[in-house]
């Protein structure tokens, strides 16, 4: 059904659809930045695409294209209607540095969204209103989710804070948290009891996660240790 939706942007809004893509019922347009808000008015508002619905706003990086000249970053908006039953993904090019008119106008929801895509990427959403990070602390420098962001780069970059009576675990070691992508975790896990998400490895009775910090490694020996005692 969503195929409908395509058929519809290209009729009513002609050459402002730039390209369109349709792979296992997804389907995708791609518009300029420039007509970022108007077509998002405009699948809200057409009564026969009815787009009630933001389901969610994103990012992905291609730092690659900057060296041919091209925008950097894809963001994308998925929509549906519940009443029509049928979805869209739309998509346009952002340069490093390049703001995007922000979707809350359109739709509420879209807030959390681009904050959080400020938030991991540094891509600034013109007129939103309140523009900071949802994630991570203001002190927190650079964006992780930047494929050229520092694996090594130790955070937080502040002073770690004592707070009383309240449970803590101390800083993570240089590992922990990282995106998997930027480490062969198949290899490194290969022949070890370990798991990459901790909330797994808890359940099954292994060390909390892969990590070079004392933490783990403490952990793992106790481990060890009470598995040695039960044989």
């Amino acid at each position: 059904m969503s195929k409908k939706v395509i058929t519809r942007l290209q009729k009513e809004l002609g050459d402002v659809i730039l390209e369109t893509a349709s792979f296992r019922g997804d389907e995708e347009v791609v518009v300029a930045p420039k007509h970022w808000v108007s077509v998002a008015t405009f699948l809200r508002d057409d009564p026969e695409l009815s787009m009630d619905h933001f389901t969610d706003l994103t990012a992905v990086d291609w730092p690659e294209r900057e060296m041919q000249g091209e925008p950097r970053f894809d963001v994308l908006l998925l929509v549906r209607s519940l009443d029509k039953k049928h979805r869209i993904r739309v998509k346009t090019y952002v340069k490093d540095g390049e703001k995007l008119p922000t979707l809350t106008t359109v739709w509420p929801g879209a807030n959390w969204a681009e904050r959080e895509v400020w938030d991991m990427f540094g891509i600034a959403f013109e007129g939103h209103k309140d523009l900071r990070r949802i994630l991570l602390y203001e002190e927190f420098e650079g964006f992780p989710l930047r494929k050229d962001y520092p694996i090594d780069r130790v955070q937080p970059l502040v002073e770690y804070r004592d707070v009383d009576d309240t449970l803590k675990l101390p800083p993570f070691g240089i590992e922990e948290g990282q995106p998997f992508a930027r480490i062969d975790w198949e290899a490194r896990l290969a022949g070890r009891d370990e798991q990459v998400s901790p909330a797994i490895g808890l359940q099954v009775g292994q060390r909390r996660a892969l990590s070079d910090s004392e933490v783990a490694e403490a952990q793992a020996e106790e481990l060890a240790a009470a598995r040695a005692g039960e044989s």
